[in-house]
């Protein structure tokens, strides 16, 4: 039976852990191949990651890098042409969460890598890979918010001005896409057990909450030539029919 993403080629930033990670396996299970991004410090979780995708018989193409590092993104885009021709399917999942703190505490230090990372790099990837993606007969964008975008609160300051940019910077260009076969969507993953989640809450129980694993199928669903909306915010826990309640929801 062909897989729904057979022969696609799919590029995952943040993808040496977390939800990355496990995005980057689902697509694979379903027939992409996957170019992986992460930060040359997670070289090691990365070679892991190549074994597991190529043991599904599957290609893996490991880019360690820095997204700060723009003209490396620029460099990024110029080899996918010239070794693959096009990209199929972006996913802009690698994201930092910053400091928790009053906005008027967070060093110039922090503030910076917070644009640079959740919404800077972001741009680069989408000015790098448009062509790329436009080369594809169906090329799918994903990236990934918060819910604190749109509600904001104390504390949550830099990640949330980040995301809300980020949110208006997907949707943008959503909507410049609107008469090409490019369909670009944003997750709203809420909750989920990662390191990020333990660092933003660290008196939550992560027993208590959806794993990466449980989330990966919605980027496989976007992912999917199939899928037509666009312009579109999923919300995971509604996707999956999660009572938010049972699991002391706040932002993720």
């Amino acid at each position: 039976m062909t897989k729904p993403l057979e022969g696609r080629r799919a590029l995952v930033t943040g993808a040496s852990r977390g939800i990355g990670r496990a995005v980057a396996l689902a697509l694979a299970d379903a027939g992409a191949d996957v170019i992986a991004i992460a930060k040359a410090r997670s070289q090691g979780a990365l070679e892991e990651l190549d074994d597991e995708i190529r043991a599904k018989g599957r290609e893996c193409t490991l880019v360690p890098m820095d997204l700060t590092e723009g003209d490396a993104i620029d460099r990024l885009g110029g080899a996918i042409f010239e070794r693959f021709g096009k990209l199929d399917i972006l996913i802009g999942n690698a994201a930092v969460l910053g400091t928790m703190s009053p906005l008027g505490h967070i060093s110039v230090k922090d503030w910076e890598e917070l644009m640079a990372v959740n919404v800077t790099a972001n741009w680069r990837l989408i000015r790098s890979m448009d062509p790329l993606l436009k080369l594809s007969d169906a090329g799918r964008v994903v990236f990934v918010t918060s819910s604190v975008a749109r509600k904001p609160r104390a504390y949550w300051g830099g990640y949330a001005t980040t995301k809300a940019a980020l949110e208006a910077m997907a949707l943008t260009y959503a909507d410049e896409c609107e008469i090409t076969p490019i369909k670009v969507n944003m997750i709203n993953p809420g909750p989920i057990r990662t390191m990020m989640r333990a660092k933003a809450v660290p008196g939550e129980d992560p027993m208590t909450l959806p794993t990466p694993e449980q989330i990966a199928p919605l980027f496989v669903e976007l992912a999917s030539p199939e899928h037509q909306s666009t312009g579109e915010i999923v919300n995971f826990y509604d996707w999956a029919g999660i009572e938010r309640a049972a699991t002391k929801a706040g932002p993720v």
